[in-house]
């Protein structure tokens, strides 16, 4: 990774000092021709052509004819790339993983180093490759298993930036193929094709860290904002006022000496936006778990000085959050591999390093086991405001789209250039409007919305990835800022950039009702905050809430959305689970409650053949449901209640699954295979959860009155 750059640097500097030095650092660009020697690995759907190639055998491949070709896999998740579990590792151990998780039927046909041994220099698959989680881990295991380049027909936003801040080459022409087999040279313009200067720039230069260097150094320059005034959504108004003007005393290199030149500051905010600006955004925030703080640590510690300083430390935060109860669900078999003693080492070295810099960490409880919350669930109760450019490192950082900010997830080389810069890459992107008119019915929440515009073509067919995903409609201004949490977390599953609703009376009572704001402040906070009629969409989707009916999302993919009546026969479960960031809020709580109340009314209880659990997001959460005595009623009904963590979402907590036969029932918001143990995971919402987790199967929740959901 980043081979132009020296294997040790001067670590007795800091502050400035130390980014002076990156101003004399030597920082070249990639050679204009790149010669790919090795073999392709095409990741198929048929398990027996995968076993073939790992033993040596090259697939004949028709780039003429796709027809004739085995069928690809789909919808790779960053979670078959790298399980987990394996995440845990921070260093070139990775390149012994990737695909490790990769399920091809029921079978997962790569074993441990598997990739590595067989000389792969290219990886092939279908459609919307490495969706799911920001995990960096996942392209950094393919660079140090030997990958080079992966292919696909096309490939989620984090996933590929992350690719390019790496430095791994990316491309959706698979006729590239015939030349990487024929080891000839590909000229480097090949992978560079039809991306905006910057992104073209990074590649050139091998990755984000030496291309920042060269930004530095004045050898590449931001492109100059000149759209003139425009008709804007709420997210390019945003995008506006956060972008960087680049000034024409930085960009004089020939002028200008280093010193000067690191210590300019950069203007904030241009009159306009348009898709497709490219450039670096100023960010009011920048969050990150002990998933990612590590890797970003060492990367920062190695590539800039132990000793620097980040860059305004006040607007950083850090939370332990994943893998808090990690430990209870670990198998002997992970433990024996050491795996348990690096998840604690991942916690050390957040801790240490949050120590050192003096960043805020909000972390596990002193008095008894959990964490003090969930990152977005914290980042929405405490921190994130309308208007905002907050960037976190997880995919589900659009969770504070819900007041009206945009919120995106950043690979772990994003985040530790972003504590040096405070700003992020940004090619501005199309939005599609989401608008959801009429009543929806008692038994329907806004995660049975989400799951059906999961399900929908323009969706699945990977047509609104990348996109900003706004949420407009009666039905939209009808719902809490929790619920709306929970549709634009889930832009996250869509592929989209970011998930965004208009702030609105409702987001001005929840900063005056849940952070003590000042009504008139808040309400100043949220003006302009619109779309502008006469706005430009990429798509416009249109939905009738009426129509729209309690659903699941059947095993394998959030995006199989069936309607619950549809289902052929009845699904029995054995554990069912409300909690995580998106069903862990305030108002998830109201729902879990309100459903086991009215089964206590009427002498019932958690069906004997089912666990479940409920979550809390956050603390914040866990003392609302003190106070409304919802405890009790969680006990009396027999579900079993947990501190705030990630916990079962990512494998790493009490409701995950441990038998492939075993079915599950969850109000999280994705089921990838192996994301939460090998069983069959059903996404719901949390009254359809807990509904079956009464009735022992799958059924949609009926409430004994014609009622409103409790609000928050």
């Amino acid at each position: 990774m980043w081979d132009v750059l020296p294997s040790h640097f001067n670590h007795s500097n800091a502050g400035f000092s130390v980014i002076n030095s990156l101003l004399e650092r030597k920082i070249e660009k990639r050679p204009d021709n790149v010669r790919l020697q090795g073999r392709i690995l095409f990741l198929t759907e048929d398990p027996e052509l995968i076993k073939r190639q790992l033993t040596g055998e090259d697939l004949p491949w028709d780039t003429r004819n796709p027809a004739n070709n085995p069928k690809l896999r789909d919808d790779i998740s960053t979670d078959e790339i790298t399980p987990a579990h394996y995440c845990f590792y921070f260093d070139e151990t990775l390149g012994e993983i990737p695909y490790l998780g990769l399920r091809c039927g029921n079978v997962t046909p790569i074993g441990r180093g598997d990739v590595k041994r067989g000389g792969f220099v290219c990886a092939v698959s279908g459609k919307r490759r490495g969706k799911g989680s920001s995990r960096e881990q996942s392209p950094y295991a393919e660079m140090c298993a030997g990958i080079r380049v992966v292919i696909a027909e096309n490939i989620e936003r984090i996933y590929k930036q992350n690719c390019q801040n790496l430095g791994l080459l990316t491309s959706t022409n698979f006729s590239l193929m015939d030349r990487i087999r024929g080891g000839e040279e590909i000229a480097l313009r090949e992978f560079t094709a039809g991306e905006d200067e910057i992104t073209r720039q990074v590649i050139e230069y091998g990755g984000l860290f030496p291309f920042n260097v060269a930004r530095m150094q004045g050898k590449v320059f931001l492109p100059p904002m000149k759209t003139e005034k425009r008709p804007m959504t709420l997210a390019e108004k945003i995008f506006a006022r956060h972008m960087i003007r680049t000034t024409d005393r930085v960009r004089a290199d020939a002028s200008v000496r280093p010193a000067e030149r690191s210590s300019a500051a950069p203007e904030v905010g241009v009159p306009a936006v348009k898709p497709g600006d490219t450039g670096f955004a100023r960010a009011d925030l920048r969050f990150s778990h002990e998933y990612v703080t590590p890797m970003a640590a060492i990367f920062f510690e190695h590539y800039v000085g132990k000793d620097a300083k980040v860059n305004d430390p006040s607007s950083i935060i850090f939370f332990r959050d994943h893998l808090t109860f990690l430990d209870e669900v670990i198998s002997e078999e992970k433990k024996k591999l050491g795996l348990l003693d690096l998840a604690t080492q991942l916690k050390l070295k957040q801790q240490d390093f949050a120590r050192k810099q003096g960043i805020k960490l909000h972390g596990e409880l002193t008095d008894r086991k959990g964490s003090e919350g969930i990152c977005h669930s914290i980042v929405l109760e405490s921190y994130a405001l309308p208007g905002q450019l907050n960037i976190g490192s997880d995919s589900h950082t659009p969770h504070v789209g819900a007041i009206g900010c945009v919120a995106f997830g950043i690979g772990t080389t994003d985040v530790f250039n972003s504590w040096i810069t405070k700003d992020v890459r940004v090619r501005v992107p199309e939005s599609v409007k989401v608008i959801i008119r009429g009543k929806k019915h008692p038994n329907v929440t806004a995660k049975d919305f989400i799951l059906k515009i999961l399900s929908l073509d323009y969706v699945r067919s990977g047509q609104a990835l990348a996109k900003v995903m706004e949420y407009a409609g009666d039905a939209i201004e009808e719902l809490s800022v929790d619920e709306r949490a929970t549709m634009t977390n889930m832009a996250a599953e869509i592929g989209g950039f970011t998930g965004i609703v208009a702030p609105d009376k409702k987001t001005v009572d929840f900063l005056v009702e849940r952070r003590g704001m000042d009504r008139k402040r808040a309400e100043t906070m949220i003006e302009g905050l619109y779309s502008d009629p006469g706005a430009q969409y990429a798509h416009v989707i249109e939905l009738d809430a009426a129509e729209i009916t309690p659903m699941v999302a059947t095993p394998g993919d959030p995006g199989n959305g069936k309607y619950i009546r549809d289902l052929n026969t009845p699904v029995p479960v054995e554990i069912a689970y409300g909690g995580t960031c998106t069903a862990g809020k305030n108002e998830d709580m109201d729902m879990y409650a309100l459903v086991l109340a009215d089964a206590l009314k009427q002498g019932r209880h958690v069906a004997d053949s089912v666990k479940f659990y409920i979550q809390f997001g956050s603390q914040e959460t866990r003392d609302y449901c003190v106070r409304h005595g919802y405890l009790d009623v969680f006990r009396k009904a027999g579900a079993q209640v947990i501190e705030p963590s990630c916990g079962a979402c990512i494998n790493a907590g009490p409701g995950v699954s441990t038998r492939p036969d075993q079915i599950v029932i969850s109000a999280q918001n994705r089921n990838f295979p192996g994301r939460s143990g090998p069983g069959q995971m059903y996404l719901a919402s949390p009254l359809t959860v807990a509904a079956s987790a009464v009735a022992g199967y799958i059924v949609e929740y009926e409430p004994r009155e014609k009622k409103e959901l409790v609000g928050a």
